[in-house]
């Protein structure tokens, strides 16, 4: 049975105090969020503007055992447009692999092992370099800042991870309140090696930035 993690806790994910073992060759962190409904009653929904959709992003910081990014990877040109942190150690929509290929993003994905996760970060555990010591997962709500979406319009949302067997090893749930208000971005957990083993650890860490560059400044050196 899957654990249910309170912010702060921490597991191995290798194998649990009730004796269950996991595989970890390759281990889905999914997210998923529902967008709380406004109750305006029939009127209110009748003549109301159309709400903006929420677009939440998932995105992982591989990191050195100094917390910090070993590679920001290159920039190139997408669209007429430079953007960079192409194929380095940040995941997230603009470079969805590592080029490893022991990290990557689906996207929306609602089949199989990941049932109800709307984004999926999937990562092979055991193959990863040892010179990677942590991972960050975090979810950034794009243009939240402009269009007024934070995380207290958030709710339902969680983190999991599902091992290589599709069995579900431990979930950390948060839902959204009014100590979320203006905030959008959310770092929700980080995975770390130690003792030669992997722990999660969940952190439910809230920020008012839209941007997660903003969080990733911390994690670069000057």
């Amino acid at each position: 049975m899957a654990i249910n993690l309170v912010k702060g806790q921490t597991i191995d994910l290798r194998k649990n105090d009730k004796g269950e073992t996991f595989d970890l060759s390759k281990v889905t962190m999914g997210l998923g969020w529902d967008v709380r409904k406004k109750n305006t009653g029939f009127l209110g929904k009748l003549f109301a503007p159309k709400e903006e959709e929420f677009d939440l992003d998932a995105i992982a910081f591989l990191l050195d055992g100094n917390d910090k990014i070993l590679n920001l990877g290159r920039t190139v040109n997408q669209n007429g447009r430079q953007v960079g942190l192409f194929e380095g150690d940040v995941i997230f929509f603009n470079s969805m692999r590592h080029p490893s290929g022991n990290i990557w993003l689906t996207g929306d994905n609602r089949t199989g092992a990941g049932d109800g996760d709307d984004e999926q970060i999937i990562v092979k555990l055991d193959s990863l370099d040892p010179i990677y010591q942590k991972i960050i997962f975090v979810v950034s709500i794009y243009q939240g800042r402009q269009n007024n979406q934070h995380f207290s319009m958030v709710e339902n949302a969680f983190i999991r991870a599902v091992d290589a067997n599709g069995k579900e090893i431990t979930r950390y749930s948060l839902s959204g309140d009014a100590s979320l208000n203006g905030m959008c971005t959310m770092v929700f957990a980080e995975a770390y090696c130690k003792d030669g083993g992997w722990k999660f650890r969940a952190i439910g860490e809230p920020y008012q930035t839209d941007s997660f560059l903003e969080i990733l400044k911390k994690y670069v050196n000057a």
